[in-house]
């Protein structure tokens, strides 16, 4: 399962370098407790993810500035799930705060089952500027397969992220 996550982590790192070559883009790091809430205590883990925006795609409209996301996580407990969506932007001042929609494919692994392999992901970023091209944030975001599958328990994830421009 590692050796798994590990090809499918090093094909994303290639695709998002292959586009760094092109045009600005915008990647995050980040770490966090999977399973917040698990009332049972079984399934909570840590997790560690990626993520790439392209600064080129953004779009502004009269919702706000909108970009496409693509990324990735593995738990603790082997589980992973890749995805790819789309963010919302809006800055206040220092505070930029990102909600997120993004469907994707779960493998539970030896963690959560989750009801299915499609999950949707919804997801909001409070982060400041710590540097120049730089953000620290904190994210808290839902997963859950919204009843497609044979059961929908959801999890709840929160995380501190590390953005680069580049």
């Amino acid at each position: 399962m590692k050796f798994k996550f590990l090809i499918i982590f090093f094909a994303l790192i290639l695709s998002i370098s292959g586009a760094l070559a092109d045009s600005k883009n915008d990647i995050s790091i980040y770490t966090g407790q999977f399973d917040v809430i698990d009332k049972e205590g079984d399934d909570q883990t840590s997790l560690l993810g990626i993520e790439h925006k392209n600064s080129n795609l953004f779009r502004n409209t009269i919702l706000g500035r909108f970009s496409p996301i693509t990324g990735g996580f593995i738990t603790g407990k082997d589980s992973v799930y890749l995805y790819t969506g789309v963010e919302a932007e809006y800055n206040l001042g220092l505070l930029k705060i990102s909600p997120s929609f993004a469907p994707g494919y779960y493998e539970k692994g030896s963690g959560k089952d989750l009801g299915d392999v499609l999950e949707f992901k919804s997801e909001i970023k409070f982060g400041f500027d710590v540097f120049e091209n730089s953000k620290l944030g904190y994210s808290y975001s839902h997963i859950s397969n919204n009843d497609f599958g044979e059961t929908n328990p959801g999890t709840d994830n929160q995380s501190i992220t590390f953005s680069k421009k580049f």
